[in-house]
């Protein structure tokens, strides 16, 4: 839950001037009463909905129907001066201010602010801080917005329109431990090392029935790899509210009400998990949120610093310590879908001893030679195919039959309106973030031109050699291959919304005719859309709902199978 107040301390102001106006004559302004207010560095966004139907902020995507937004970066933004957003500022959908009708708008504005890090390796740079909401700027604490407000915008009409940045979001409270939920927060530091300052990871533990009242037993553990959690989800421990309000889900239109299709999912969920023939294990999901996304994608990165060492030599064993885990890699899996499917295949490859198993759904590229529809080897531009006579655009998203919402370089110039320098805490971002080497400036270097989409081949090649999972498996599969026999599972929709079949098409490609065989597993499925996780018997409206319960038959027999002698594979199998 979170909290906004007044500042008192921070005003905005988008000024129209008094004379005939033209679009160029926008400007924000801050000014900051008291003469010992400090300035403050970030990013300034100016929102325009066409409805009030949520705030502004909450209207900012890709689609074609999204909310209209500028961006500029602040530093030393202090008291009375202003900042123009005139025609030459950049906007999404519209380029410009130019391209803006006249009409009656709601508007918004935002300052995302930064933070100065001074990093381990003497780079000095600034960046949004993770503040307890998974960097996105429409919710972080601290950051400061105006009330939204009516603006009759018409260029040729003079006026003036003031919008004050009046309302600091607060901060997030902390999540409380029940019988079946508990929490861990870990120091961590390597990552603490990294980035200049104390760094925390948390954890969400699902803890098994009658946790309490079995001290001897030790668990094996699952993680879940994905996004930032605000708490462990899809977990349960009623039936659905009775008066649970009802709407049409624009994702899922066999859904009448999908609110209530997600709790009665979560308490079945929950009768499973308490019922006597279900195995006794530990769930975590991990909020290893930072500077440039909602979580690390679980490897070591040049840009984001060591998460892959610092979640599976430091905070894994700390949490099973703390939770009675088992300890060891025959006990431990991982699963997850989109970037959690990414994550999950991973840790597996690249720390193969410490897994037992890794249940990949919906994966993001998996082999950059289909980088959604971009092979950034061979391709001379991300946004667009060229030819002698003309260029295509690329597509961004699909749905099932195959009908277009935007295009990639849409989602890339979405992301360089909300912040430069790899700041916008975007999709497109935050691969390049973890993918890319460091730039002499100590931020990522950029993969392609983010205007024209030009691709840099040098920091291909880097993406390459360090996280092509498909080359990487290709290139070292005779060291993998004993260490990974049997833990490969991979699931994806043929349908996906963002192409990422294109990737495992290719990755099974390869698993097909490796020697030694791999001995997983890859399933599609039939017009399914992101994010379709295996489950063939139910909608994939449903099935993504099941995460936490559809590999247990799996991961009981990879027990079963790698277990050593003596291993322990009773103590966590009470009723």
């Amino acid at each position: 839950m979170r909290k906004t107040f007044a500042v008192g301390a921070a005003v905005a102001a988008l000024t129209l001037g008094t004379h005939a106006l033209r679009a160029e004559d926008f400007r924000v302004e801050l000014t900051a009463p008291g003469a010992k207010e400090a300035p403050y560095e970030g990013r300034v966004l100016l929102v325009l909905a066409a409805d009030d139907k949520s705030e502004p902020r909450f209207q900012v995507d890709a689609s074609h129907d999204a909310a209209q937004v500028f961006g500029i970066e602040v530093e030393g933004f202090r008291n009375g001066q202003a900042k123009v957003i005139g025609k030459d500022v950049l906007g999404y959908p519209g380029r410009s201010l130019s391209d803006v009708p006249a009409g009656t708008y709601t508007v918004q504005a935002v300052l995302h602010k930064y933070d100065t890090f001074k990093l381990g390796n003497g780079k000095v740079v600034k960046l949004p801080a993770a503040r307890g909401a998974g960097q996105n700027w429409r919710k972080e604490p601290g950051n400061i917005i105006s009330k939204p407000m009516k603006v009759n915008f018409d260029p040729k009409r003079p006026g003036e329109i003031k919008i004050a940045l009046t309302e600091v979001i607060g901060p997030v409270e902390e999540p409380k431990d029940t019988e079946f939920v508990r929490h861990f927060k870990f120091k961590s530091e390597r990552l603490s090392k990294f980035w200049g300052r104390d760094v925390y990871m948390r954890g969400h533990v699902l803890v098994p029935k009658d946790f309490d009242k079995h001290p001897e037993a030790k668990y094996p553990l699952a993680i879940f790899h994905g996004h930032f959690p605000e708490d462990f989800g899809g977990f349960r421990t009623t039936p659905p509210d009775a008066n649970i309000k009802c709407e049409p889900n624009k994702r899922f239109i066999n859904e009448t009400c999908y609110a209530r299709t997600e709790q009665q999912e979560a308490y079945d969920f929950y009768q499973k998990w308490v019922s006597p023939d279900f195995p006794r294990m530990l769930i975590v999901e991990i909020d290893h949120s930072n500077p440039y996304y909602d979580d690390s994608y679980a490897v070591n990165s040049a840009n984001i610093g060591p998460y892959g060492d610092a979640i599976t030599y430091d905070f894994i064993p700390a949490l099973e310590k703390k939770f009675r885990g088992l300890g060891q890699g025959w006990a431990r899996f991982l699963y997850g879908g989109s970037t959690g499917g990414w994550e999950a295949l991973a840790a597996q490859v690249f720390y193969p001893d410490e897994y037992n198993g890794a249940f990949a759904a919906c994966p993001d590229p998996i082999d950059f030679r289909q980088t959604m529809v971009t092979d950034i080897y061979k391709d001379k531009n991300a946004y667009f195919w060229t030819g002698p006579f003309g260029k295509v655009a690329k597509p961004g998203k699909r749905d099932y039959l195959g009908h277009l919402s935007h295009t990639i370089e849409d989602e890339n110039r979405l992301e360089l309106v909300l912040g430069d320098k790899t700041r916008s805490g975007g999709q497109w971002d935050v691969w390049e973030a973890v993918y890319s080497p460091m730039g002499e400036d100590g931020y990522p270097k950029r993969i392609w031109n983010k205007a024209t989409g030009e691709i840099d081949s040098s920091v291909a090649a880097y993406w390459r050699d360090n996280y092509d999972m498909r080359h990487i498996l290709e290139r070292d599969w005779q060291k993998l291959a004993p260490k990974l026999q049997g833990k490969i599972h991979i699931y994806v929709g043929d349908m996906d919304n963002f192409y990422l079949n294109n990737a495992v098409y290719l990755m099974e490609d390869f698993l097909k005719k490796a020697q030694p065989a791999y001995g997983g597993e890859i399933l599609y499925g039939d017009r399914d859309e992101h994010c379709w996780n295996g489950d063939k018997t139910q909608p994939n409206s449903v099935g993504r709902l099941r995460y936490n319960w559809m590999y247990v038959p799996k991961i009981l027999k990879r027990i079963e199978a790698a277990a050593p002698k003596g291993a322990d594979l009773t103590s966590w199998r009470y009723k």
